[in-house]
């Protein structure tokens, strides 16, 4: 049996343990664009996009009044010492720097695309769990995991408790069951994120969000809701939180 490798040429990229970089999505790329590798992490990985001008912040660049609370919940709730809050980040006075409702423990941002000539991307940029272990690494800059793209099948990014998705390498997943399957794009985001992802005992653990290269959208997740909009040619912009929302 023959096989013809398709007509592209994938080009992965990742960084993990960032702690300076401003967008480490661009980090990732220079990684892909001038070194030979596919990932690099922690410090090493930042001193790499020094020298290739990549814009360094203070850490407290990314500090933000909702997750601090949501970090200081945790550890109270398990009776864990809570680290002194940063100096140049005084107490909010403002009411409204703390959310009514309760966000989660995720913050990760993602993003797929396709362009006019059929060719998918994808990427994502999270800071993690709240309360995770020092060092602990998600899905996110796991090609496979939290993020793949196939001019194949399909360009996916993931959001949710890492864990389950790298144990069943759900973007990866979704790509091949389109590619070899010959499932729908929904299909394939819906049997994964529905049935697999449970069947590991991954309920209320995220969701993805997904293109084909024939400009197909699809995005399913088992939480309550998910962040989440898309746009395209023929299509207008549409934004959605819960699982009732277009």
């Amino acid at each position: 049996m023959n096989w013809t490798p398709p007509s592209w040429t994938a080009r992965p990229c990742a960084v993990a343990g960032i702690r300076h970089t401003r967008n480490p999505i661009s980090l990732a790329r220079t990684v892909m664009e001038h070194s030979p590798h596919v990932m690099l992490i922690g410090e090493p990985a930042e001193a790499f996009g020094r020298e290739q001008g990549i814009e360094c912040v203070d850490p407290g660049y990314f500090f933000n009044e909702q997750r601090w609370r949501a970090l200081e919940k945790f550890l109270q709730a398990r009776n864990l010492p809570i680290p002194p809050r940063p100096s140049h980040h005084p107490v909010a006075a403002d009411a409204k720097a703390v959310l009514a409702y309760e966000e989660g423990a995720q913050g990760t941002i993602g993003a797929v695309a396709c362009d006019v000539h059929g060719n998918v991307a994808a990427a994502t940029s999270t800071g993690g769990m709240t309360g995770k272990r020092w060092g602990r690494v998600g899905d996110s800059p796991i090609i496979g995991a939290g993020t793949y793209a196939s001019n194949a099948s399909c360009a996916v990014s993931g959001t949710g408790t890492g864990e389950y998705f790298i144990r069943l390498g759900v973007a990866r997943q979704i790509c091949a069951l389109v590619e070899l399957k010959r499932l729908s794009l929904q299909a394939a985001v819906d049997r994964v994120v529905q049935q697999e992802l449970r069947a590991l005992g991954g309920t209320d653990t995220g969701g993805v969000i997904a293109v084909a290269p024939d400009g197909t959208l699809a995005w399913g997740f088992n939480t309550e809701g998910m962040y989440r909009a898309r746009i395209a040619a023929n299509m207008p912009l549409s934004v959605g939180l819960y699982g009732d929302d277009p």
